[in-house]
């Protein structure tokens, strides 16, 4: 059986060393990419293939998947294979949870994949799958389910691509309606009457989860909206195995890019957040700092989503926005609206340089975009990478 694959990337290359594979992509021509043969999208045949699979960023209204009659996700396509599987979604956090709980059963054989490091089709066969699992995935998948479903809460994101938050919040919801009986989900409180075979246990805020599983808050070291991502890692290990290991949880090491924090020259004191790609993401960085002056770096890539409701949080707060990329103009819009100092920066180099010249001990300096990253890096770790380079001098 030939499946049809939409788009180049490491999800769709890791299928077709795994299945017999043909790429239809936006290319002008044949194209030969490490191996692999690209067709042209108009090369594509729908009555030669019996499964296709996108690209996780292909969306729904692409024409090659509108002419698909059977589209799945990797997800379904390899289903059978799946050992216990946890899946972690949400708009925020996905990848500090992941890497929590995987950190949490690495001693029961735990790997992380799926939207996180490995694609499904590479991952090893050991006994238990932790899988950062992205809208888009979910919302191709229509076969597999988590043996847990861990849901981190959810705001506007990625609305361009789902065409609104209603089709967005249905896709992060399609995993509970095929839960068995028994099988847990942790959930936010809103969606704990959602139909499900499945145990939901709902919340609102870390202290709910660790009053419903017997977890002592006060001997985990994580503050902030970190905290959330530990009290779960630990409540998936006192479900699965009674364990409640708060030394081990405390040894964990938060990516870069997340709140990360260093000081230039003069003693003063940066904030590289370039992971907070949405408003709720740089939302919850700016709660961290609000009691010093802010000098934030907000834009790029806004994904169809507004940032009116950011920039109404800020007023009040004693900030200025410099702002960065395609979202530039927007930006400076809404904060000339609501009176909120603002500089129209255009690219990073420039808000940096900026900065620099205001920036006093005691402030903060705070890259949290709130956007994506494309429209002027290759992703969200480059721009970090490039934001501190600037600081430090190493450009």
């Amino acid at each position: 059986m030939m499946i049809a694959l939409f788009g180049y990337g490491k999800t769709t290359s890791a299928i077709a060393k795994k299945r017999a594979s043909k790429f239809f992509a936006d290319v002008e021509e044949v194209t030969q990419k490490d191996g692999f043969t690209i067709y042209p999208a108009s090369f594509y045949n729908p009555n030669e293939f019996e499964l296709a699979v996108p690209s996780p960023a292909i969306p729904p209204n692409h024409p090659l998947v509108k002419k698909s009659p059977n589209v799945l996700s990797d997800y379904d396509l390899f289903y059978k294979d799946f050992p216990f599987t946890i899946w972690v979604s949400g708009t925020n956090g996905k990848t500090t949870t992941t890497q929590m709980i995987t950190h949490m059963l690495k001693k029961r054989g735990a790997v992380s994949g799926g939207n996180i490091g490995t694609p499904i089709a590479s991952l090893p066969k050991t006994p238990i799958w932790v899988l950062e699992t992205s809208s888009y995935t979910l919302h191709y998948t229509n076969i597999a389910k988590p043996d847990i479903y861990i849901l981190l809460p959810i705001t506007p994101d990625h609305l361009s691509w789902h065409g609104g938050f209603e089709e967005y919040e249905k896709a992060k919801l399609k995993p509970l309606k095929r839960l068995r009986e028994g099988e847990l989900a942790i959930v936010p409180k809103r969606y704990e009457n959602t139909p499900s075979n499945g145990f939901l246990v709902g919340y609102e805020t870390p202290k709910e989860i660790a009053s419903f599983f017997g977890l002592d808050i006060e001997k985990i070291e994580f503050q902030g909206p970190f905290l959330l991502d530990a009290i779960i890692a630990l409540a998936v290990t006192k479900a699965l195995f009674n364990e409640s290991d708060y030394e081990l949880l405390n040894s964990f090491k938060i990516d870069s890019h997340k709140q990360e924090e260093f000081f230039d020259d003069l003693g003063r004191l940066w904030v590289d957040d370039s992971k907070a790609t949405n408003i709720d993401a740089a939302m919850e960085a700016i709660k961290r700092y609000q009691d010093r002056k802010i000098h934030l770096i907000l834009g790029g890539d806004s994904k169809g989503v507004s940032l009116k409701p950011l920039i109404d949080f800020l007023k009040g707060l004693n900030i200025k926005v410099y702002a960065i990329g395609d979202a530039a103009d927007e930006i400076c819009r809404l904060c000339r609206m609501e009176n909120i100092p603002f500089y129209r920066a255009q690219d990073l180099k420039i808000a940096v340089k900026e900065i620099e010249k205001e920036l006093e001990k005691g402030q903060v300096a705070l890259l949290s975009p709130a956007c994506a990253s494309l429209d002027q890096f290759k992703n969200y770790k480059e721009r970090g990478e490039v934001f501190k380079q600037i600081i430090l001098r190493k450009d």
